[in-house]
């Protein structure tokens, strides 16, 4: 079994990004700015953002994280993603997902202009991915597809299974490993024979978001496990969907949690801020 380690690849992929920066603020003088705005005290999305803005910052970004109280109107949250949409100092808007209820996501995640959506949330990115001409794309699947290319994980002709169906995971990575000439699955909590099926799976990626729900009875011997599990178990520590310590005998490769899926998230998040970034000064030169 290997351990497929996403924060040592994180820490390789943002070092170079770093250089990158660096080498556009010397040449051209432009930083890549990111901002993030939370809504409310939601200590996950807390945690998430604070890292984010931490792994900003060490690249040597712009970053600034806007938290504002779970009362604010939507009328006024819509108005504060304008004004970012209005200023071309920054280059990616990420407005921290949930919302509180009297907000709805789906007005919010529309107003943001496509070209700064460097979670590619909106509908145009989402198109752009499924009709194989992706340019924002969302940041989970992206680093998912960073670990097959660092660890040589041979897609094409493969069996893919998906277990979760969200906008956010499941159906991007889908169209990510067909995009790679796989053989897609889109599995969810109300399939049948759930783990009969996993089990046929020679690439298996679990995001449903239940600890520890997949067992070695859903793992095919030798298959590659992602796990884009985020839990707390009854003593509140983090874990995966996936069992991890039953499913690393019978697995070829496999993402621990914490330390795998997570710190690439957020490294495609920045690295799509600089392509953002890159973008808009194509745009402001013509």
């Amino acid at each position: 079994m290997v351990l497929i380690d996403g924060k040592a690849l994180a820490v390789k992929i943002q070092g170079k990004l770093a250089e990158k920066v660096a080498r556009l603020k010397e040449e051209k003088g432009v930083v890549p700015g990111l901002v993030v705005i939370l809504v409310g005290e939601d200590p996950a999305s807390q945690v998430y953002v604070r890292n984010k803005e931490r792994s900003a910052l060490a690249a040597g970004f712009r970053s600034e994280v806007v938290r504002v109280p779970a009362t604010i109107s939507q009328e006024e949250l819509l108005a504060l993603v304008e004004r970012y949409i209005q200023d071309a100092s920054w280059h990616g808007i990420l407005v921290q997902l949930p919302l509180p209820q009297h907000i709805d996501e789906e007005a919010i995640l529309h107003a943001i202009d496509p070209k700064k959506d460097v979670d590619g949330f909106h509908p145009t990115n989402m198109g752009k991915l499924w009709s194989g001409h992706a340019v924002m794309i969302p940041s989970t699947p992206a680093g998912i597809m960073e670990m097959f290319k660092e660890y040589e994980i041979a897609l094409a002709g493969k069996r893919a299974v998906v277990i979760g169906r969200s906008n956010i995971v499941g159906k991007p990575m889908a169209q990510m490993l067909l995009d790679a000439n796989a053989t897609v699955t889109i599995a969810h909590s109300q399939t049948q024979n759930l783990a009969e099926l996993a089990k046929t799976a020679d690439i298996l990626v679990v995001a449903i978001g239940r600890g520890h729900f997949v067992t070695k009875d859903f793992v095919k011997p030798g298959a590659v496990v992602i796990d884009v599990g985020m839990n707390r178990d009854a003593n509140g520590k983090l874990i995966g969907d996936v069992a991890f310590d039953e499913v690393k005998d019978v697995a070829s490769y496999i993402t621990p949690v914490p330390g795998g899926v997570g710190p690439m998230t957020i490294t495609m998040l920045l690295e799509q801020t600089y392509q953002a970034c890159l973008l808009a000064g194509e745009a402001g030169s013509q």
